[in-house]
């Protein structure tokens, strides 16, 4: 299972050393998550609250913008250091020229849907993207509770990939523990995000490799 800590949960005042850290205990990925106020109900950081920690950790910065124009702000996200740049379903026209513009800026692809939207509407675009992020909770605040429909979609996905012999990897995002963890496993997840239960737990080392271990 490959881990990717949100730093939506960390402590800013030191956030290189809250990402060191949770990279020397396994983690494989940074997922960060940006918020624009419009397309989710909360505001988060832009690139340059990332930037600095591009060279200093050897993880794949994850960007999933939760944000009403992706392909306006892309190019900066990709500046900054991003290597994925997953953007929503819901907050385009034309879904498979985002998926372009993206990938011809020189990042790999995520297309991510909201709890309530059906995952068949992503079937025509499987082919071209790297990665399908499914919301396990309503985007915009930290420390929700898990969202047990949403393990429908994954093995939707999950079976779609072995079928038709996609590339995309499947990652879980929202009320993310060892127990939800798992549950997304079996259903064939492969990368799970969690914020909460990594950088507010008391034992963050135990967090991760309970985690990194189903």
């Amino acid at each position: 299972m490959l881990v990717a800590p949100s730093i939506l949960s960390a402590d800013f005042s030191k956030l290189l050393e809250e990402v060191k850290e949770v990279e020397s205990y396994g983690a494989d990925l940074l997922h960060i998550d940006v918020m624009d106020g419009h397309f989710v109900p909360n505001i988060t950081i832009g690139p340059d609250v990332y930037r600095p920690l591009k060279g200093k950790v050897n993880l794949l910065f994850d960007v999933h913008l939760m944000i009403e124009k992706p392909t306006l702000y892309a190019k900066q996200f990709i500046k900054a250091g991003a290597d994925i740049i997953t953007f929503h379903y819901e907050a385009v026209a034309d879904v498979a020229k985002t998926i372009r513009f993206i990938r011809n800026l020189g990042a790999k692809v995520g297309i991510s849907i909201r709890p309530k939207t059906d995952v068949t509407l992503l079937e025509n675009y499987l082919a071209d993207v790297d990665l399908v992020l499914v919301m396990s909770v309503e985007p915009g605040f930290a420390g929700q509770v898990f969202i047990e429909d949403s393990l429908e979609k994954i093995k939707y996905l999950s079976e779609m990939k072995k079928e038709r012999d996609f590339q995309y990897l499947i990652e879980v995002d929202g009320g993310i523990n060892a127990e939800t963890g798992l549950k997304c496993k079996e259903a064939g997840a492969e990368i799970l995000v969690a914020g909460t239960y990594i950088f507010k737990a008391e034992d963050r080392r135990a967090a991760v490799e309970s985690l990194k271990k189903l």
